[in-house]
């Protein structure tokens, strides 16, 4: 069962959203009545998906969904009356799954929910292996450097010294990228 906390400053707008959820099988773990304390709330209720009701997102709203989208992610839906292209491309930055124009119906409710928590999910894959190819490239640039020392102070072609550094690393149980920064830091000191 999902975890939902809602975000809406009008109890009263937000109280046939609630039963919706809940009909649905939904957990409603929060109630906020603005984004102020979102990201200590976020942390406090562990929602897998937030909610923001709002008539349209302020520049504060979406200060506060980018520190949680940044610290703690989740999958965030915003129903909001402003259309504008403009403000649904800045919520979408900030990190809003779905924005959605208009009054919300109990039948368009869970492919909405199902859609933010996909798109949420694919985003998070994809920026896993944004950062993952970053540091891979990073650790390469760091072994071709220790590479390029030990073939200019030791006199070795480039595969010996990419060997030498793999025998290290297995004789050492550390990762290619470590000993090469090692070999780095000593060449650095003893220059």
């Amino acid at each position: 069962m999902l975890r939902v906390m809602l975000v809406d400053e009008n109890q009263e707008r937000s109280a046939p959203l609630q039963q919706y959820l809940v009909e649905a099988g939904y957990n409603v773990v929060g109630h906020l009545s603005d984004t102020a304390d979102l990201n200590k709330a976020v942390v406090q209720m562990q929602p897998d998906v937030i909610i923001i009701d709002t008539e349209s997102p302020s520049r504060d709203t979406l200060e506060h969904i980018c520190v949680v989208s940044r610290d703690d992610p989740r999958a965030i839906v915003m129903f909001a009356h402003d259309g504008e292209t403009e403000m649904i491309r800045a919520a979408t930055r900030a990190g809003v799954s779905a924005y959605v124009v208009g009054a919300l119906e109990s039948a368009r409710l869970k492919p909405i929910m199902d859609a933010a928590m996909v798109r949420f999910e694919e985003y998070q894959a994809l920026k896993n292996e944004l950062e993952m190819t970053a540091t891979k490239l990073a650790e390469r640039k760091t072994i071709d450097r220790a590479k390029g020392i030990l073939m200019k102070q030791r006199g070795l072609d480039e595969d010996t010294a990419y060997q030498s550094l793999r025998k290290l690393a297995m004789q050492r149980g550390l990762r290619m990228g470590e000993i090469a920064k090692q070999v780095i830091q000593a060449a650095e000191l003893l220059a």
